[in-house]
């Protein structure tokens, strides 16, 4: 499975598309980019490959592998990246303006049950992330 976040970059954050095969899946909430500091800026564009991981906090939620200098980026639910997030990505319903959205929860929910059926049949998934034209 092949999807792309296609970004818009602002100096409060970066929104972004979701899609699979064209078609968009969810909004994408990041922090703003920032040299790819750890924990202040969204990750590199470039494709990534997702994988199942769990956490106390997240619980099932996705890992975005291999991310040059950076660990633990994750995809998980949030609506407010300069408070919520730390370097990761959130699936939002809705943008409501840089690095901002609702309905996060739910787009988590429909991105992940997409995901993970392709993962549980042994499967890869990979993100590419470009800016949006």
């Amino acid at each position: 499975m092949e999807l792309e976040l296609l970004r818009t970059y602002d100096p409060m954050g970066t929104n972004g598309k979701i899609l699979l095969q064209g078609r968009r899946i969810s909004y994408g909430i990041e922090l703003p980019w920032k040299n790819n500091l750890a924990q202040v800026s969204c990750i590199p564009e470039g494709r990534y490959e997702l994988e199942k991981r769990w956490s106390p906090a997240f619980l099932r939620h996705l890992q975005v592998m291999d991310v040059k200098d950076r660990d633990y980026i994750l995809i998980h639910p949030a609506n407010d990246a300069l408070h919520e997030l730390k370097g990761c990505i959130a699936p939002v319903s809705f943008l409501t303006g840089p690095g901002t959205g609702t309905g996060s929860r739910a787009a988590f929910k429909k991105l992940t049950a997409l995901v993970f059926a392709v993962l549980d049949q042994r499967k890869p998934v990979f993100l590419t992330i470009k800016k949006d034209t």
